[in-house]
């Protein structure tokens, strides 16, 4: 199994599932800017969508989309965790979490780390994700995670997301649920591993 990622890129989502999963993986980087590997491979024979993660599977085959990723690796070791099992409530609402963090939060934040992005569009972008951080605040403020009790991927994507708020000029410190989110899992092992891979890649 091998992980097409860039460091600080969304595929840290799927990277921190693998870890959490106690996956055997490799980690192949992407040169988003040239679509090159590190090995000197092209990226776009890959994936032809051009984006990152992607993740190359026994069979060969390569599985694309982020949500999508970490829920095949949640189905690979049900043991730890990481899902719901497919058909039950829970399983949807990990769903309706992983859509709602796709396309309502992480789409957000496209203008803002775009320099010819004219400064009103990049307000109106922070507005947006304002008003949806204060929704996943809300729900943060009486369950430590966000499908309750256990970890699930939900919170490896919402704590990479996270991550980009300092560099996209939105203040975290006005949720400060979501900070001592942030900071309770940012200090499970799995994910200190996964961005000690990344920085040192």
């Amino acid at each position: 199994m091998k992980l097409y990622f860039s460091p600080g890129a969304c595929s840290l989502s799927p990277h921190i599932a693998l870890r959490e999963a106690g996956m055997e993986f490799d980690l192949e980087q992407v040169h988003l800017g040239t679509k090159k590997t590190k090995s000197g491979a092209d990226f776009n024979l890959i994936n032809p969508k051009g984006y990152v993660p992607a993740l190359e599977i026994e069979s060969g085959e390569v599985l694309t989309e982020g949500p999508v990723i970490v829920q095949y690796i949640a189905d690979q070791r049900p043991e730890a965790g990481l899902a719901p099992p497919a058909g039950t409530l829970g399983r949807y609402r990990l769903q309706e979490w992983l859509s709602f963090i796709s396309t309502e939060l992480h789409k957000q934040f496209a203008p803002l780390f775009k320099p010819r992005t004219p400064d009103e569009q990049k307000s109106a972008a922070r507005e947006a994700v304002g008003r949806r951080l204060d929704l996943v605040a809300r729900r943060l403020e009486g369950a430590p995670y966000l499908l309750g009790e256990q970890f699930t991927v939900t919170d490896g994507y919402l704590f990479t997301v996270l991550t980009w708020t300092k560099f996209a000029g939105v203040d975290l410190d006005r949720w400060p649920a979501l900070v001592a989110y942030k900071d309770r899992i940012g200090a499970r092992p799995a994910v200190q591993a996964a961005l000690a891979a990344e920085q040192g890649s």
